[in-house]
């Protein structure tokens, strides 16, 4: 998927260039995001300016764009529905308890940036990321295919009646111009957009194609779907509106009751764990395109402090979008002024050039995004099916498919889940013991691989407590004690041995170990054989707590 973007170096003239482009994008979305979540169009659009511009002013990754986004939207509809439903008729309280709940959505995300939970993204492994690139690319692509016009009457089903489905669709492909004309535009986007930088890396081929595309359809006099009519079409009125305002009818519509914070909180706390993950997912991706280090944390709290500002100020929240992202940093965007300019030329779209963007045909966009797509989708994961581990290849289909099917959430904690599952598994099956006897007549266990909670029950079958000999001696300096359930686990063996009148004596434990065995019972005073060469890393549980020698505890 690198092969997509071409490695530029950071400068204001492709910053401004890629942000208008991304500007252009950003309308449709935002407004399709909107008619989703079932609010006004300039909700989203809205949305869509504040989070951009404090994200990209605050946020730990240039380049990024933020704004509303579908996975955020299929939500807060529901949100949305009951919340009208809670009001008198035509009272629409839906839209404040969605402000009331995007404000705490972003203290929620603030939170996570201020406890540092950031940094967990990292533990996402790489079948998952794929998984993810692959499903949001074909939730892309599906999402275009609604923007082309009907082939199929209303009430004609495939499954009902086939002969039927596929004579009208015959019918249409015949005679619905409208449809050729789209599939041409799209395609003349997609061709510029795919031949230009082979002639010149100087200027941005998204921009460059809609405003060919744009002059094709205007000066043609072409019928074809726009911005303007896609809005209007939705119910909507157009893009005409000012400034976002002060939302104070939030604090007298929505009351601040234990009743509200029951309603609202397990929809905040759903969307700040859907915009942290897509926002940080998207961030490693962008980090892996552009051979850079984010900050996510930084990046935590931006948008936690946007969601907030967005919520005070009529936005529908949002977080990181994957394709305008890549829209961006394809384009030429590196640096914090991208994102900055697509925020404002985004306003200024809204406040002076309503009527101009209007006219940019919807076909010029679903290129675009087609585009998009084609960037997104890794297609290194055919190449590599025959050639990656089976549970890699399942967790990578699994996480594909759950984003297409439900949400980015569920699909990713179900990836990290089964390749955690996975993962310990295949760790638990590696413990060793080598045994031999030692000429006084004492067995050794050399105990390889390591001890965690996964592995006790492996490690337990190890040992013959009832006819081993009187004297017992167990090895660790080719194991690593992991966590503290392995150390309960060592525990119990050496009393199982004491009940049994044996001696047993327990070699090579790290310091950390010796102090909690020691804590736990004085026997283990005579138990543990103290050696200069014992190894010296720390338990799971705690990494940080044992840093100085063994000695200088008061024990």
């Amino acid at each position: 998927m690198t092969e997509f973007i071409v490695k530029r170096a950071a400068n204001a003239k492709n910053d401004i260039l890629s942000g208008l482009t991304v500007a252009l994008a950003l309308v449709p979305e935002a407004v399709a995001f909107a008619f989703v979540a079932g609010v006004d169009p300039l909700v989203g659009l809205y949305a869509a300016f504040m989070i951009g511009l404090i994200t990209s002013i605050f946020g730990g990754r240039p380049g990024m764009i933020s704004g509303a986004t579908g996975a955020l939207a299929v939500v807060m509809v529901t949100l949305v529905a009951k919340g009208n439903a809670m009001g008198t008729e035509g009272e629409q309280l839906g839209l404040y308890y969605l402000f009331a709940t995007v404000i705490l959505m972003g203290f929620i995300q603030m939170l996570a940036g201020v406890f540092k939970l950031g940094k967990f993204v990292r533990l996402i492994p790489h079948p998952v990321m794929m998984g993810f690139v692959n499903g949001l690319a074909i939730v892309i692509f599906l999402s275009q295919l609604s923007m082309f016009p009907d082939l199929i009457p209303e009430g004609v089903s495939f499954w009902n009646d086939m002969g039927v489905w596929f004579t009208e669709l015959f019918k249409s492909l015949s005679s619905n111009s409208s449809f050729w004309i789209m599939i041409g535009l799209v395609a003349l986007t997609m061709g510029i957009m795919f031949g230009l930088p082979k002639v010149t890396k100087k200027l941005p081929e998204a921009l460059l194609a809609i405003l060919v595309v744009s002059a094709i359809v205007i000066f043609g006099n072409l019928d074809v779907a726009t911005v303007g009519s896609f809005i209007r079409e939705g119910g909507g009125e157009g893009l005409k509106g000012g400034l976002p305002k002060f939302q104070t009818d939030v604090f007298s519509k929505v009351p601040f009751t234990w009743e509200t914070i029951k309603f609202i909180g397990p929809y905040a706390l759903i969307l700040a764990a859907i915009g942290l993950i897509e926002s940080l997912m998207t961030l490693n991706l962008i980090d892996d395109l552009t051979e850079t280090r984010g900050n996510s944390n930084r990046e935590c709290l931006a948008q936690g402090g946007a969601n907030i500002v967005t919520g005070f100020f009529g936005g529908m929240g949002g977080c990181a979008m994957i394709g305008q992202s890549i829209i961006n940093i394809k384009g030429g965007g590196r640096g914090r002024l991208s994102g900055i300019v697509a925020a404002l030329a985004l306003l200024g779209f809204i406040l002076f050039a309503s009527g101009l963007i209007e006219q940019v045909p919807i076909a010029a966009l679903v290129g675009v995004m087609f585009m998009v797509v084609v960037g997104t989708f890794a297609w290194s994961s055919f190449r590599i099916i025959n050639k990656i581990p089976r549970t890699d290849l399942f967790v990578l289909i699994l996480v594909s498919g759950l984003t297409v099917l439900f949400d980015l959430a569920i699909a990713v904690i179900a990836g990290v889940i089964v390749s955690a599952l996975v993962f310990s598994w295949e760790n638990a099956k590696r413990i060793r013991a080598r045994k031999r006897m030692r000429e006084d007549g004492t067995k050794i266990y050399e105990i390889w691989g390591p001890l965690f909670f996964g592995s006790i029950s492996a490690f337990n079958e190890k040992f013959d407590v009832k006819n081993d000999p009187d004297h017992v001696e167990i090895d660790f300096v080719e194991s690593r004690v992991s966590d503290h359930s392995a150390i309960e686990a060592i525990f119990n063996l050496v009393n199982k041995y004491k009940a049994e009148g044996k001696s047993v004596k327990l070699k090579h434990l790290s310091e950390d170990c010796k102090v909690l065995l020691y804590k736990s019972s004085p026997m283990f005073r005579d138990v543990i054989v103290e050696a200069v060469d014992d190894p010296r890393y720390h338990l799971a549980e705690n990494p940080e707590a044992f840093t100085k020698g063994l000695g200088e505890y008061n024990l």
